[in-house]
């Protein structure tokens, strides 16, 4: 399984949301590779995702994909990004 990671420009905020999510994935016991990367890159680095995790801003520049969108409010918050993890990969 591949989950993709993306923020507005470079990685920054996308490798927090890498490590939150890896965390979150490993509470649920699901083994997943996670990449981070910019909203410019993710076309080619989602091709073969099954999860792309995001802000609400990021949505629309994501362009078509038949990955799930899902839409992280806090990026800090390990409760949110299980729960919505468990509910797109359940």
């Amino acid at each position: 399984m591949k989950i993709v990671t993306i923020c507005g420009a470079g990685i920054g905020t996308s490798a927090i949301l890498k490590t939150n999510a890896e965390r979150a994935l490993e509470r649920l016991d699901i083994e997943a590779e996670v990449t981070a990367t910019d909203v410019a890159s993710v076309a080619a680095v989602a091709r073969d995702a099954q999860v792309i995790l995001t802000s609400s801003e990021l949505v629309d520049a994501i362009g078509k994909t038949n990955a799930d969108v899902i839409v992280v409010d806090n990026y800090f918050d390990l409760d949110e990004l299980a729960t919505k993890l468990e509910k797109a990969l359940g």
